[in-house]
């Protein structure tokens, strides 16, 4: 097994050399491969990432920034791995944690795990984004008759082929819907494993805003109208 671990990163210059580092350091219990998407930062991350001396890590420039979904959608063409998982450069998500999620995947219970946040008072960046983050998952456990824990959680791991199979069409934090919608709709119930979490603040660089939990609700109505007909 070969793992592809996807990493979106735009304007990351204080984080994306400790998040590489610490990615690097894990120990791995399969053969895994780092395809980082620089997506137009112009803060300097371009000259941090060609300084990675690893064998393990292609880095691929966007010329301006497109958005998330974008940045996956380039990375999951060029990934070799058997299966993929997507992994923010901004130190929210601990690496640490994939071992995790890969074990289900390696001992045959599962071929799409998910990491699941544990929200607390150390871990969350505000109420209304928790919130939000609820609705939005429980808005998915509604429209496909499942539940799951957390819709929006980075880290999501399945199959590369499974990934590209599902032809994600939205170009920024609104993949994260897309992915899951898609996913219902085939019937495909992620396993969930519990992760670390820390968020950042909008200070710190935070990026994603109300208007993208109404676009992940508007993309998971669509895809269960789709599967309606």
């Amino acid at each position: 097994m070969k793992l592809s671990v996807l990493v979106p990163v735009y304007n990351e210059r204080d984080l994306v050399a400790e998040a590489m580092k610490q990615a690097l350091a894990v120990d791995y219990p399969c053969d895994t491969e780092f395809v980082v998407i620089d997506d137009g930062s112009h803060d300097g991350t371009d000259e941090i990432l060609a300084g990675i001396d690893d064998p393990r890590v292609r880095v691929i420039a966007h010329t301006a920034n497109r958005g998330k979904g974008a940045a996956i959608a380039t990375a999951a063409a060029e990934a070799t791995g058997g299966y993929m998982i997507i992994l923010d450069a901004d130190l929210e998500y601990d690496p640490q944690d994939i071992p995790r999620l890969l074990a289900p995947v390696l001992d045959g219970r599962a071929d799409v795990v998910y990491g699941v946040r544990g929200f607390g008072g150390h871990s969350a960046y505000s109420f209304w984004y928790v919130m939000g983050n609820k609705a939005v998952t429980t808005t998915a456990n509604v429209l496909f008759n499942c539940y799951l824990s957390d819709l929006e959680t980075c880290f999501k791991l399945m199959p590369l082929d499974v990934y590209r199979s599902l032809g994600v069409g939205a170009r920024g934090f609104g993949m994260e819907a897309e992915v899951t919608g898609k996913l219902l709709a085939r019937g495909i119930r992620p396993f969930e494993v519990p992760i670390s979490y820390r968020a950042r603040t909008r200070e710190e660089g935070k990026k994603i805003t109300w208007r993208d939990g109404i676009e992940a609700l508007w993309i998971l109505f669509r895809e269960r109208m789709r599967r309606r007909r």
